[in-house]
């Protein structure tokens, strides 16, 4: 039998066809527009993801027997507010998960309602990119939109709804909103009164492996394919991406190098960050996860690489960050292009290079970015550390992953050995994984993972380099606060 898997990114949406052996068979790719119509906002028009769907599962079966294919499984872009009217028809475009208009309400649920009260109602306090403050936000400012309000979905459950006719969410993308009660996996009463917002609204609970229907008469007609194809709930991209590089079960890690950053720690139960500056999250496995996230991550190197030095030639611009520069570059840089998250919960927070003299060349400010992401990793990984957990090792994915001096950086900065899986698909892998599991080709989630997943290289820490880098990391830590209220 043949799977799909759909990976719903911000830029682009990417379609996997793997068979039972977990062999990707097909990739194609669709590209949509994002909008900043003000300063920190970022959106998307939710019908762009329709048209992405519509004509890339065509194009990803041209060639193979449709009749084949049994179920399909999504990824998504995690937080994003899709709201739908009376006749499901969308409301206004999607406020994104790197959207920061929300600080006033932010700062509204953290400094009034209280961190200790949402941390006890969802696990989590309430960050910009979270979707309950986007609820908020709308309430305040678009009350006629808000009024039409009949169901609040996820980025991948509109591709769902889409296919299905069912509004449904998973337990990881849901722990995303603030409105998740992530230890009972139910919604908060509570948050949704706060929100103005009822049950009714939002759409019904499944763990991600789980059949939430099969594909509508149209649906199947528009892309060339059975009725009774099987769609799974899926996953949020973080938990998704974890499943597709095996990181299931208690005590794995992964560490995603793409548009944003994220170091998912596994666990079979249920625990919080005492400071909250990691999420607390349900993972697509069925148990729980341990989150840091970093707002810009291989989006940093496509900034300095193409809106900078104007080129898409990224080995070659890495080719002269030679062996003896690693561990020695004087230069730093802050990766917050975009605010940032874990651990500083900071939208206004600011990028920045530091250290410039008049013989640094343009090699140096490459290798900064690099590094300078990389302790961003190290900033979450510290604080799982200072709750008492190891990681002894982690698998790692994402466009970033692909350079070997990135993940040689990446290792040294971390002091840990850093697993490279054979198939570096992510998300849209997870979620080929989580179709399979929901058509009966594996008995679990672990199963699959267990019988699909290899790792192809290792990247191992160098005694001198982590000592290097430990040096470093300790005057970068020191520049966000000297700099917090300049910026």
């Amino acid at each position: 039998m043949l799977y799909i898997g759909i990976d719903l990114g911000t830029s682009a949406c990417k379609f996997l066809l793997t068979n039972e052996k977990g062999e990707i068979l097909n990739i194609v790719s669709e590209e949509y527009p994002l909008e900043f119509p003000q300063p920190g906002w970022s959106q998307q028009d939710p019908a762009d993801w329709a048209r992405a769907v519509a004509s890339g599962i065509p194009k990803l079966l041209k060639g193979f027997d449709a009749s084949q294919v049994a179920g399909i499984g999504a990824g998504g872009q995690m937080h994003g507010l899709v709201v739908l009217d009376e006749n499901d028809r969308v409301i206004r475009p999607a406020i994104l998960w790197n959207d920061g208009r929300t600080q006033p309400q932010v700062e509204y649920l953290n400094e009034q309602i209280g961190r200790e009260v949402l941390s006890a109602r969802t696990a989590n306090i309430a960050f910009a990119g979270f979707t309950a403050p986007k609820i908020l936000w709308m309430r305040e400012n678009e009350p006629e939109l808000f009024a039409r309000i009949r169901k609040i979905m996820l980025p991948k459950d509109y591709i769902n709804y889409l296919l299905t006719g069912v509004h449904c969410t998973d337990y990881s993308d849901a722990s995303g909103m603030l409105l998740l009660d992530v230890e009972h996996k139910c919604w908060s009463r509570e948050m949704l009164d706060l929100c103005g917002i009822t049950e009714d609204q939002m759409p019904c609970l499944f763990e991600s492996w789980e059949t939430v229907g099969t594909l509508t008469a149209s649906a199947a007609g528009l892309l060339g394919l059975p009725e009774n194809v099987r769609v799974c709930a899926g996953a949020g991209d973080n938990a998704a991406a974890a499943v597709g590089c095996g990181v299931v079960g208690t005590g794995g890690c992964n560490i995603s190098l793409g548009t944003s950053g994220t170091i998912f720690i596994t666990s079979d139960h249920f625990s919080v960050d005492s400071h909250n500056a990691l999420h607390s999250f349900d993972h697509a496995d069925g148990g729980y996860h341990l989150m840091g996230c970093i707002l810009s991550a291989a989006s940093c190197n496509k900034w300095w690489m193409e809106d900078i030095l104007h080129t898409e030639e990224y080995a070659a611009e890495q080719a002269p960050i030679t062996e003896d520069r690693l561990g020695k570059n004087d230069v730093y840089y802050l990766p917050y292009l975009m605010g940032e998250r874990s651990p500083h919960n900071d939208p206004s927070a600011r990028g920045a290079f530091l250290g410039l003299r008049m013989d640094t060349q343009r090699e140096d400010l490459t290798q900064a970015v690099l590094e300078g992401v990389a302790f961003a990793f190290r900033d979450c990984l510290e604080i799982a550390k200072a709750q008492g957990i190891e990681v002894p090792v982690s698998r790692v994915c994402g466009g970033g992953a692909k350079s070997p001096l990135w993940r040689r950086i990446l290792s040294n900065v971390l002091g840990i050995p850093l697993e490279l899986p054979m198939t570096e698909q992510g998300p849209g892998y997870g979620g080929a994984m989580l179709a399979a599991v929901t058509c009966g080709e594996y008995p679990s989630v672990a199963a699959c993972a267990e019988a699909l997943i290899r790792v192809k290289e290792t990247t191992v820490p160098e005694p001198a380099l982590v000592q290097a880098y430990d040096g470093k990391y300790r005057t970068w830590k020191r520049l966000y606060p000297a700099l917090k209220g300049i910026l």
